[in-house]
């Protein structure tokens, strides 16, 4: 058995069923299920409810409750992953479960796919439904992986103009989960574009590979070309390369020629598909990490 294939098969042995659809966005076919899990955890899955068959060969995520629903149920606030996605804020992944926010000491009834967090409420929070945008990125922070509370970040960013100057100052009080929150302040930024971007630039940065500028120019002759994430020192180009953005011959001319042009001008072009990033990020990392020190 080659390197290769033993990464492969013990990502698929790492990895659930459950896990994989999630990543893939929520829905996802069999064979794509079981390029990165094995049968048997899916069908373990399938058993005790965590996937839902919708049809033949397509599984889900089962549905959540009614997120409004839940939060006036526990006379809570909506908050975290659960927030952001009623703020309309991009993310990684979709939530797997409702979260809310009660006040301390609370004990509500949960329905299943529901979680609940304690935390003082101000008395104007009880008149909202959901946490404000700067406490919803405050908690996923808090409880996200970095890439993840990134991704959020990001797009809060791309959604105001005022958000990172706010957060920026908000999170270096004192008080729990400053460090994580900071941390994404510090690299937290409008310029970049998706969450799959933002996934591949948190991986990168949390290997210590910090200096990648989003969505950089570059300038050839007359032409502009825009990378994704771009080391300008060494001239290299790294692309989060997404099938549905090469899903016409157009696109896929249009991004050759880019491509074919930087390389022209002396500069080096790494391409990551969004499966490269989301299941194999130490291979993204070792390559991105090894191809600058060459440079």
């Amino acid at each position: 058995m080659s390197a290769g294939t033993a990464d492969v098969e013990a990502m698929r042995a790492r990895l659930t069923a459950t896990e994989v659809v999630r990543r893939l966005g929520g829905r996802a076919s069999r064979a794509d299920v079981l390029s990165f899990c094995t049968g048997r955890s899916l069908k373990g899955a399938v058993a005790v409810g965590s996937l839902v068959r919708m049809a033949r060969g397509t599984y889900a995520l089962p549905d959540l409750p009614d997120i409004l629903t839940v939060a006036a149920a526990t006379r809570g606030l909506v908050s975290h992953q659960s927030a952001a996605q009623l703020h309309g804020l991009e993310m990684v992944f979709p939530p797997t479960a409702i979260h809310v926010t009660v006040r301390r000491g609370a004990r509500p009834v949960l329905p299943d796919g529901a979680v609940a967090h304690q935390r003082q409420l101000p008395a104007g929070d009880l008149s909202r439904r959901t946490t404000s945008v700067l406490r919803t990125v405050f908690d996923c922070c808090a409880t996200m992986p970095f890439r993840e509370a990134l991704a959020v970040a990001d797009s809060a960013a791309r959604r105001s103009p005022t958000f990172l100057a706010a957060f920026a100052q908000a999170a270096a009080a004192p008080g729990p989960g400053r460090v994580a929150r900071m941390r994404v302040a510090r690299f937290a930024s409008a310029s970049s574009a998706n969450p799959f971007e933002s996934a591949l630039r948190g991986d990168l940065i949390e290997a210590g590979i910090v200096d990648l500028v989003p969505q950089f120019v570059v300038a050839i002759g007359r032409r502009r070309f825009q990378v994704d994430l771009a080391d300008p020192v060494h001239r290299v180009a790294i692309e989060a390369d997404s099938f549905a953005w090469h899903g016409s011959r157009a696109a896929l001319a249009a991004d050759c020629r880019r491509y074919d042009e930087l390389v022209r001008e002396g500069w080096l072009v790494l391409r990551f598909a969004w499966e490269q990033v989301m299941f194999d990020s130490a291979w993204v990392v070792d390559v991105v990490r090894d191809v600058l020190e060459l440079r």
